[in-house]
């Protein structure tokens, strides 16, 4: 992919919740198209399992586990990949948690708390070490993944997307504060997805049935086709493009119901 808008060659990218699903592919893709990748979640056996296949395909990648719930943990993935790598031109903020499956009113408040800290504040702890960086080089990419949950109403998972929408809000403040340094903040907004994280809506046989129904693609969507964005979002090809949030969610936003 080199001489190419994607080409990622000499980046340094960090991806949070990276051992499965859409950030696993998105670190493996980012490896493809020449970033060195830090692979990031909880458990660094799962990372490294990720990290080591990047690197057996000829790319490069390193393990610094992080919880992001835990600031400490937050500011040691930032420094460790900045002492180890010199710096960061990709921060893909895609961990995130749903302890919650049920009425909105319902809800504890701890549940809450842990959804809005993890979902949406340490999000601003990761910009906010990583960005300062970027912008003394003039230069870098946030990407955000959000959730159509944060376009939409739920009955089961509405905490999940009040922190949805507010990534929404985080990226444009984001991106009018730091653009002018050239750092440049999107969100992407998967639909129903199959990953562990959403196995709870997808292997419910009705939900999935009623959710293809109305989809105009009549599936759900796969963690590669989400990757493919972030590589987008990550690179130069969106060069003139920022605050801004990318929908893929097979058309089911779209459709008539």
């Amino acid at each position: 992919m080199k001489n190419t808008p994607f080409d990622l060659t000499g980046k340094v990218a960090v991806v949070t919740g990276s051992s499965r699903g859409i950030g696993r592919s998105s670190a493996e893709l980012l490896a493809k198209l020449g970033a060195k990748v830090v692979v990031s979640s909880r458990k660094a056996d799962a990372c490294k399992e990720v990290a080591d296949g990047i690197n057996a395909a000829g790319g490069e990648a390193v393990v610094i586990p992080c919880n992001i719930a835990r600031k400490n943990e937050v500011e040691a993935l930032i420094s460790d990949t900045t002492r180890h790598y010199g710096k960061i031109d990709i921060l893909v903020c895609n961990a995130a948690v749903n302890p919650y499956y049920g009425p909105l009113l319902d809800i504890s408040d701890e549940a809450f708390d842990k959804i809005m800290g993890s979902n949406v504040k340490s999000n601003i702890w990761l910009s906010a070490l990583a960005i300062p960086g970027m912008a003394e080089r003039g230069t870098g990419s946030v990407v955000i993944i959000s959730s159509i949950g944060g376009l939409r109403g739920s009955t089961v998972i509405g905490a999940y997307g009040i922190s949805k929408a507010a990534d929404f809000a985080l990226c444009r403040s984001l991106a009018g504060e730091w653009g002018p340094k050239g750092v440049r903040v999107n969100c992407i907004a998967p639909g129903l997805v199959k990953t562990d994280f959403a196995r709870a809506l997808w292997e419910d046989e009705a939900n999935l049935k009623r959710r293809t129904a109305t989809t105009p693609l009549r599936r759900i969507g796969e963690p590669d086709e989400i990757a493919g964005a972030v590589a987008y979002l990550a690179s130069d090809a969106s060069s003139f493009m920022t605050g801004q949030t990318i929908v893929i969610d097979g058309g089911v936003t779209t459709a008539a119901v």
